[in-house]
């Protein structure tokens, strides 16, 4: 039986998202995505990149992740509306119920778009251009926004059909068309061949995707190693990924964030590693996971950028512990001089929680010194399930460390990732045309 995969992928989301709530829920006239306009962060607190932009926009030269400064530079009339992360869930929530009543076979790749494995469902919706189509109408008129539809005969091929001409198209990309249709593109169309890849595939007489399928793979081996492989089998249109209606296991959790301000020292650097460490402990124990390698990543205020790791002697998810060590990872990494934007934490080496934990001396050492300076692990996982549950039940400003309470203008006690400034928009703050 012939495979057949769907990808859908919505056009400009957040910006469309953004419109059809404004239109039908706000009681707004202008449809945004029509205007030169852009969703994009707060550059007070320098998050301000642009995160989805119309197509007018895209006319004058917008680009998604520049800054709001140069965007405006090339753009001074751009239209900025700010980003509004619970809305955008729930619209992705509504998009994937629909996709699921077609196929169980749902693989969920981003907020956005979406692998659909339709193998054997002929006989139900009929042939796939047009139950990709009835999806798409679909979509449009009980949603509001619109989508591409990619189909073909893997997911590679099926992700390439739908980023052709846009918006509000279905495209087919089976492996008969793929002269035609794939071949005459430029390289860096290729899913997983960067920008930074091109001036490699150039040198090599490279310029087009057609050139790469064509090209020896010995020689883009001897250039690039295992990678060359891997891209010159996508520039063939060869992919054996599986659709995942099950999402697999977390290989790694972590967090990070660009503070509003440069951190000069290493105290208000803690108070950020903390914060970073509270939200990833409470995931690895929500998930009922721990973690046996902890990362700490720099991004100096120049842009550049180091980091630094290290294994633990056991696995953990305490939130103290897993401070600890970051702290003592950044104290080897940072050179104490250069100001610092933006502080990640990051883990590895993921394993379901283990019954017992292998004991070390330092454990061992029963002396009230240590055992007011260091609770017991038994203790730090009660008190940490403790203020889960606590934040859980009456919401995650319940319950603070006193350090963040006395500093609350300075750095917020679970940061990263999207802040609860980003969940929702006061409406009443902005203009709705």
């Amino acid at each position: 039986m012939k495979q057949i995969i769907f990808h859908v992928d919505v056009n400009n989301a957040y910006l469309s998202w953004e419109a059809v709530y404004r239109l039908k829920h706000l009681g707004g006239s202008v449809d945004l995505r029509e205007q030169i306009c852009a969703v994009g962060g707060d550059s007070s607190k320098r998050h301000g990149i642009i995160l989805a932009k119309s197509l007018p926009a895209k006319a004058c030269g917008i680009q998604t992740g520049e800054s709001l400064m140069e965007a405006r530079q090339k753009c001074p009339g751009l239209m900025i509306v700010p980003p509004h992360y619970r809305l955008y869930s729930q619209c992705s929530n509504a998009f994937m119920e629909i996709l699921r009543e077609y196929t169980p076979d749902v693989e969920q790749y981003s907020i956005d778009e979406a692998f659909m494995d339709m193998s054997g469902t002929g006989q139900l919706w009929g042939d796939p251009l047009s139950t990709a189509n009835t999806i798409r109408e679909r979509i449009e008129r009980e949603l509001g926004f619109t989508v591409n539809i990619g189909i073909s005969e893997n997911k590679l091929l099926a992700k390439m059909a739908s980023d052709f001409r846009k918006p509000n198209r279905t495209h087919t990309l089976f492996p008969e068309e793929i002269p035609r249709k794939m071949w005459p593109l430029p390289v860096t169309d290729l899913f997983f061949v960067g920008r930074s890849t091109f001036p490699k595939l150039r040198r090599l007489g490279i310029s087009t995707i057609g050139d790469l399928a064509y090209t020896d793979r010995k020689l883009l081996r001897a250039h690039l190693k295992s990678y060359g492989e891997v891209i010159w089998n996508y520039a063939n249109g060869r992919d054996t990924a599986m659709v995942e209606s099950i999402a697999p296991a977390n290989k790694g959790y972590g967090n990070s964030t660009t503070i509003a301000f440069d951190i000069c020292g290493e105290t208000p650097a803690a108070m950020v590693l903390l914060s970073l460490a509270e939200t990833v402990g409470a995931r690895l124990r929500r998930d009922a996971v721990k973690i046996e390698v902890v990362a700490v990543s720099i991004k100096y205020s120049d842009f550049s950028s180091c980091s630094h790791q290290r294994t633990l002697p056991a696995s953990t998810n305490i939130t103290i512990e897993i401070y600890h060590t970051a702290l003592e990872l950044f104290r080897e990494a940072w050179d104490g001089i250069t100001p610092i934007r933006h502080l990640g934490i990051h883990t590895g080496r993921v394993k379901e929680q283990p019954d017992c934990r292998q004991l070390h001396l330092a454990d061992l050492d029963c002396s009230p010194l240590y055992r007011e300076r260091e609770p017991g692990f038994e203790k730090l996982e009660l008190a940490d399930t403790m203020a889960d549950s606590i934040r859980s039940r009456y919401g995650i400003d319940s319950l603070k460390r006193a350090i963040f309470v006395k500093q609350a203008a300075m750095v917020e006690h679970m940061s990263g990732g999207i802040t609860r400034d980003k969940m929702d928009v006061d409406y009443s703050r902005e203009t709705v045309l």
